[in-house]
């Protein structure tokens, strides 16, 4: 007796009960999904507000700045410019060197495109804003306490009302230097709202084990483990934070050639952390509460301060050994003259003028 051809099973009784339409091209990879594009300048814009200058309005700085260095072209002097006038004239080159060819584009630009490129460099900066700020939301609470330890009473990764001075953790990190917490009139002033605290009244989150010494106020100033791994965990990668970079993507840094740590990259990022730390559910450059605006600039204005030069370049020197070690490092190599690289180009550059001296 012949074998019963095989019949291919049923399908599930649950896909019978489904009306389909058939796909076309089922055996076709179909069309490229279209990739969305973002302006170049967007991403300068990125690192401008992250390394350069956070709150300032580009358009400003770039108007002022043609119109400086136009003064400067017609014999004016630098030494006779105001100490914004010399800030903003800084800002304004910065901006020039954002890319090869931003200085042509901005000097033969209409009033028009000028206002163009500065929209796209000041939502990119916006957006590096908005992007850090969310991101250090909830991770700086892993950093504000020993590993292994929980807070108490715990904190909302969520939310930030519990934070600030009303928690005791963030509000001792935050409390400004002049001030005690141990001292309950001092806590439960902060606390209600009794006090305000001024953007120019410095925390001691950002000291060296949080201790402050008012009789040499620059020793440790900017060099907590706290502003370190926030610092890292926006320029670099958040896995760096832990010693080891697993990142499988570029970090800002490395994406935009940084290689060094500037001024306001320290700025920024303290600013950030002052942020997070606090009870303020939005950033931004107005409020009056936060007042980060005065922090950042009072910040910002003491690190570029010619007076401060010495102990802002001790400063950075110290922030490069922390981030950018590898860099050093190379910087402080000496080239040997005997390795087998340094004979080959002594070896060319003696052929190269052997065939001149015989030409």
């Amino acid at each position: 007796m012949s074998a019963s051809p095989s019949r291919s099973p049923s399908p599930p009784s649950s896909l019978g009960r489904r009306q389909r339409e058939p796909i076309e091209n089922a055996l076709s990879q179909g069309p490229k999904k279209r990739a969305s594009y973002q302006d170049p300048l967007i991403g300068h814009g990125r690192h401008f507000g992250r390394t350069v200058h956070a709150l300032c309005r580009i358009h400003a700085v770039i108007n002022n700045g043609i119109i400086i260095e136009a003064e400067l072209i017609s014999g004016g002097s630098e030494q006779k410019l105001t100490f914004d006038q010399r800030f903003e004239l800084l800002l304004f080159r910065h901006v020039l060197k954002l890319t090869s060819t931003m200085e042509d584009r901005i000097y033969g630009a209409s009033e028009e495109e000028l206002v163009h490129i500065a929209d796209l460099l000041q939502k990119g900066a916006s957006g590096a804003r908005s992007d850090d700020t969310r991101s250090l939301k909830s991770v700086i609470l892993d950093w504000i306490i020993a590993k292994g330890q929980s807070l108490t009473p715990p904190i909302s990764r969520h939310m930030k009302t519990d934070r600030g001075f009303h928690h005791e953790r963030t509000g001792e990190l935050l409390c400004p230097t002049g001030k005690d917490w141990n001292d309950p009139v001092v806590r439960q002033k902060l606390n209600s709202g009794e006090t305000l605290v001024r953007g120019d009244e410095w925390p001691v989150f950002i000291y060296e084990n949080y201790l402050y010494d008012p009789e040499d106020p620059w020793t440790g100033a900017f060099r907590s483990t706290l502003l370190l791994n926030a610092f890292k965990h926006i320029f670099t990668s958040p896995s760096s934070v832990e010693k080891e970079n697993k990142a499988t993507r570029s970090g800002n840094a490395r994406i935009h050639g940084m290689v060094s740590v500037t001024p306001a990259s320290i700025a920024y990022v303290a600013v950030q952390v002052r942020f997070a730390l606090s009870s303020s559910t939005t950033f931004s450059r107005t409020d009056r509460l936060s007042d980060s605006e005065r922090f950042y600039s009072t910040v910002l204005a003491t690190l570029h301060d010619p007076e401060e030069l010495v102990e802002t370049n001790q400063l950075l020197e110290w922030w490069n050994r922390q981030v950018f070690p590898g860099q050093q490092d190379q910087a402080c190599r000496s080239s040997d003259p005997k390795t087998a690289l340094a004979r080959i180009k002594a070896r060319r550059a003696a052929l190269k003028l052997a065939q001149v001296n015989n030409s």
